[in-house]
């Protein structure tokens, strides 16, 4: 029996920009060695990871049941030689079936996908992450309706999953708008800051204060600058969700692009 302070933790970690670890593209590396370091810090190998990424939104929460996922190269314009990546990693059609049955006890709604691969937002992050690729990898889509409180939701009908060697993931970017990460603009550059700021303490705070702010993140300062469409923020919803009364810390800072980036551990 697995004890309340072995429990696997809940991880937040950005994805970074596409295949962006695997090519000739400056400022990256602090995310790729923090990426590298999680499974260390993690009490005990899980017996299969659930992840929610930015990258699949569907109608009503849905979880891979593919015993052998391929990879969906949901990005476009880069090397060619990115497309040739490789993440075998198998699935687990029982932890799907877990957390499907979990939502349900929840009073929420859950399809299954016998087909769907990993998106980008998985496989490219977790071939840094868990590069043998042989932990059980199913994953979780998230509302497309884009409802902060419906992931929490999501997330808090999971929590359980913790105490059963499940390791909980998300990946989104705390920063996404891609047109001002590409101009340059300093003013850009300090709302970024604002929002980061007002990320942190939110995370940070009693989880009772952080969760209520977390469903109003609109009113947070320079939300929408950062966050046009708010898809990739999202999975840090879930991710409080299924942390229960676990407080969040920082895990992981930077500025890329002239934008700042966070990541986050509970538990």
């Amino acid at each position: 029996m697995i004890s309340f302070s072995d429990r696997q933790p809940v991880l937040f970690v950005p994805h970074g920009g596409g295949p962006c670890f695997f090519m000739d593209w400056p400022g990256w590396e602090k995310l790729d060695a923090h990426l590298q370091g999680l499974a260390e810090t993690l009490p005990r190998r899980p017996s299969g990871i659930l992840v929610m990424s930015g990258h699949w939104e569907t109608a009503v929460p849905t979880v891979t049941m593919a015993e052998r996922p391929e990879l969906i190269f949901d990005y476009y314009g880069f090397p060619a030689h990115t497309y040739e990546l490789t993440y075998p990693a198998p699935g687990s059609p029982a932890l799907a079936t877990r957390v499907k049955e979990l939502l349900e006890q929840a009073g929420l709604p859950c399809a299954q996908d016998n087909a769907r691969g990993f998106d980008h937002g998985v496989f490219i992050p977790f071939l840094l992450a868990f590069p043998d690729a042989d932990i059980p990898v199913v994953e979780l889509s998230m509302d497309k309706n884009l409802d902060a409180t419906r992931e929490l939701q999501v997330g808090r009908a999971l929590e359980a999953l913790r105490s059963e060697n499940i390791l909980i993931v998300a990946t989104g970017m705390t920063y996404h708008n891609l047109r001002h990460f590409m101009s340059g603009d300093p003013a850009t550059d300090s709302l970024s800051y604002d929002f980061d700021r007002w990320l942190t303490t939110t995370i940070e705070a009693d989880p009772s204060v952080r969760d209520r702010n977390l469903c109003q993140w609109e009113q947070a300062p320079a939300a929408r600058i950062c966050h046009p469409r708010e898809e990739h923020l999202l999975p840090l919803m879930f991710a409080a969700g299924a942390a229960g009364s676990d407080r969040g810390v920082r895990t992981y800072t930077d500025t890329v692009m002239g934008k700042a980036l966070l990541g986050f551990r509970f538990g």
